[in-house]
This record gives structure tokens, sequence and C-alpha cells, in this order.
């Protein structure tokens, strides 16, 4: 008589440790999705106060995303030399302290650049909570990690709509900020005596392998990367500010330029395959952030919901968008990576057109549809980690992640200033709805056929578990 081993439940295939590294990495997550969602809230309260226009607030939340490239790179080569769990506690600090900053803000120059310093620590962020998550659990529960940690950022982005309608109106805006640095010390406290990344462990630390940190740090190219940084930031900063002029298709070609020299330096031969990367975030980015960074605007200006209304709104998105990103976390590792991201994004679009069709007196279809909308196009972007990740070795993957991710970014700085350009032409709901449906498509393309990996030299590419 044949007997069979009882199947052990997933969850049961995790150890404390492991649990408790997760645990950590995505409240920390969780603060940063709060620190980071604060700006798009107050969005017309800070228009009032510095009298902005509608795009030139757009160019605040922009801001964090200009500066996100070399938080990537950076806190991601540090992770690579010196361990996630330590360049998880620095990012953590830097958006916190940023967050906080953005309250003494006293016009628009200041508030851009303490925006800024939350971009550098959110990109760090991702890049090491992500790949700790992932090279702590086993590889056959690693979408699962992805998707579950990423869950985390909404919740803090409901946080944020809860504490909206409790503090500003009494308060005011400034107050939004300045509580975003309390909770770093819980996280603080717990990520003291976390373990490192198991991964990261046995095959980096005290190996002596070259890792991001030894190509970007070698003396013979230190003196360029410090100009090249500089050039592409400042090219950055005078693109998504407004102040390019006619000059901006120089600067758009110089940041590129910059940000392949960097490819090349840590990918090596494998660089157009990180270019494909770059390219195929781009797209993500802006198909899900003109609603992320514009919807609260929506809201109250086109819908005319008040401050209860929006927070309510955004709580269903919110929540949404968590329950997406766990359930892309369980389709990915039954299904396939790709396959389950391509799904989810063709899924959205049958719920984007009703989305924002509707007037203000459907208010609980509204909350319905952007649950649904957020669930299956935002969410199922909780895999990303896990399908950038696969392209690169351990020794390679925090920065190359951090960087590939936040260059990739760019598109949500992209996003508010093209939502608000083409809301001048065509309203505001229609201008999310079609950036929405085109991006999406162009997005489930680069993913379905997966031109970044056929990017690489065949005798470069890597087998990925991204099928």
């Amino acid at each position: 008589m044949n007997s069979t081993s009882p199947r052990v439940p997933w969850y049961r295939q995790l150890g404390p440790g492991q649990w408790k590294a997760f645990s950590a990495a995505w409240l920390g997550y969780l603060l940063d999705g709060f620190d980071f969602v604060i700006i798009t809230l107050v969005l017309t309260e800070i228009r009032t106060e510095f009298h902005l226009s509608l795009a030139g607030a757009a160019t605040l939340v922009s801001a964090a995303f200009v500066s996100r490239w070399f938080g990537g790179l950076a806190l991601g080569a540090f992770g690579d030399r010196f361990g996630r769990r330590p360049a998880m506690i620095l990012s953590i600090v830097c958006y916190a302290v940023g967050t906080a900053l953005c309250g003494f803000a006293w016009g628009y120059w200041a508030l851009f650049f303490f925006r800024a310093v939350v971009g550098v620590g959110m990109a760090g962020e991702y890049g090491s909570s992500s790949t700790y998550v992932m090279e702590s659990w086993p590889k056959a529960l690693r979408n699962r990690a992805s998707g579950f940690l990423l869950s985390a950022y909404p919740i803090g982005g409901i946080l944020a709509a809860r504490a909206y309608d409790l503090v500003v109106p009494s308060l005011g805006w400034r107050w939004l900020f300045w509580i975003g640095i309390l909770p770093v010390l819980i996280a603080l406290w717990l990520r003291k005596s976390l373990p490192e990344a198991k991964d990261w462990t046995e095959e980096v630390a005290n190996s002596g392998k070259t890792t991001s940190a030894t190509a970007l740090l070698d003396k013979r190219w230190t003196a360029a990367n410090i100009v090249i940084a500089v050039v592409v930031a400042v090219s950055l900063v005078l693109i998504f500010s407004g102040n390019a002029g006619s000059w901006y298709p120089l600067y758009i070609v110089l940041c590129v330029l910059g940000f392949v020299a960097f490819a090349v330096q840590i990918s090596g031969r494998s660089w157009p395959m990180a270019v494909g990367l770059m390219a195929t975030v781009f797209c993500a980015f802006l198909y899900s952030w003109p609603i992320q960074s514009l919807l609260p605007t929506y809201l109250k200006t086109e819908l005319h919901y008040n401050a209860g209304q929006v927070a309510n709104a955004l709580t269903w998105a919110g929540l949404g968008y968590a329950l997406g990103s766990c359930l892309a976390g369980l389709l990915g590792d039954r299904f396939g990576t790709r396959a389950t991201y391509v799904g989810g994004l063709v899924l959205s679009l049958v719920f984007v057109f009703p989305a924002f069709a509707l007037g203000s007196g459907s208010i609980v279809l509204v909350w319905v549809l952007l649950f649904a909308l957020q669930a299956t196009s935002s969410g199922i972007s909780g895999l990303l980690p896990k399908y950038i990740g696969d392209h690169f070795p351990v020794r390679l993957r925090a920065a190359s992640l951090g960087f590939t991710y936040n260059v990739g970014a760019l598109g949500g700085a992209v996003a508010p200033l093209a939502g608000a350009q083409v809301a001048a032409h065509i309203g505001l709901g229609p201008a999310l709805l079609w950036l929405a449906v085109g991006l999406t498509v162009v997005t489930a393309l680069l993913v379905g056929f997966n031109v970044p990996t056929r990017l690489a030299p065949r005798s470069e590419r890597k087998e990925t578990t991204t099928v």
C-alpha cells in the first residue's frame, strides 16, 4: 500500500527567524508608504499656501522620484557590500528625517529638496527590504515574499489617509509631515537584533567576491562617476521642476547616457537587459502613478469629495492594492511570475473605464471600482521585486534591483506631470483613464514577451524562474 507524506502548508515552511525578518521589513515598508503618500494628500493645501498651479504642485510629487535612482544605486551598493540589514536601517532613517523636514519647508524649493531626501531613503528601502526578505525565504516562496512585502506600502497609504482626515482639518498640513517621523523608532527597535539575509551571508559575506560597490568605487572611475552623478542630478531637477526650457531634450539625453554608464559598471555585458528592465518599470509607473498621485486631487476637485470622503475612497483603494499584492504573490508561486503579472494587467482594463465614468453621486460604487482597479493594476506590481531580482546574482542584486527599479520609477515623476498636462485638454478623469489604459498594454507586452531578458547577450543570459 502506497503512502504519501502530508503536504506541509507553505506558512509552516518558514521558521520564526524568517517571519521576524519579514515582519520587520514589512513594518519598515509600511512606514515608507505612509511617509511617501503624504504629499499627494495635501497637494491642494500646498498649492494654496505656496500659490502654485496644478502642474507646479505636481512637481513636488515628482521631486522624490528625481532622487530615487541615486538612493537605489548608493544604498543598494551599500547593501551588497555590508549586508541587507544595515542598508534597511540607513534607508528608513533617511526617508523619516526627510519627511519631518518637509513640515518645516518655507517655500517651493525647500519642499522640493526635502522631498528629494525622502526619495533617496524610499529607494534604498525598496531595494534592501525586498532583497532581504526574498533572500531569507525559500526560493519556492519568493513570489509570496515579494507580494506580501509590498502589501505594506498601500497599508501605509491608508494610515496616511486616515491621519489626513484627523489631523489636517484642525492642525494643518505641516503636522502630517511631522508625525511621519515617529513610527521610525519602532522599526529601528525591531531591526536591531535581526539576522542577516541567508543568501547574502552564504554567498557574499567574507567571500571576497566583487560586489556592485567594488565596481562603482573603482579608483579608475571614481572621479568620472561623481561627475556623471552630478550631471544627472542637475538635469533631473531642471527637467522636473519645469526649468529646463528649450534645453530639456539635451538634459534627457544626458540622463539616459548617465544611467547607461552606471548600468554598464554594475551589469557588465548584460547592461542592455538592465536598460530593458528600466524601460519596463518606467511604463509600469506611467500606468499606475497618474492615478496614485492625482487621485486625491481628482476626488476633491472633480467629484467634490470632502476630507472624510477622500479618506474613505483612498482606504478602499489602498485595501485593494494590499490584497492584490498578496494575491499576486500566491498566484505567482503557482503559475509563474510573468504569467501572473500579465494576467493582472489585462484584468485591470475591465475596471479602469467605469471607475472614472461615475459621477459624485455613486460614492459606494466608486469605492468598489477603485478597490478592484488597484488590486489588479497596482497590486500586481507586488511581483516586480521578484521579477527584477531574478535577473541578477546575489552579489549585485540590491544595487541592480534598486537602481533599475528606481530609474524606471522616474515614470512616477513623469506621471503626475503628464496627468496634469493631459488633464488641461480633456479633463482630469479622462486623462487618468487613457494614460492607465495605454501604458498598461505596453507594460503587459514588455513583460509577456520577456523583452529585458531577450536584450541580454545569449552567453550572459541567466536562467530565471520568471516563467
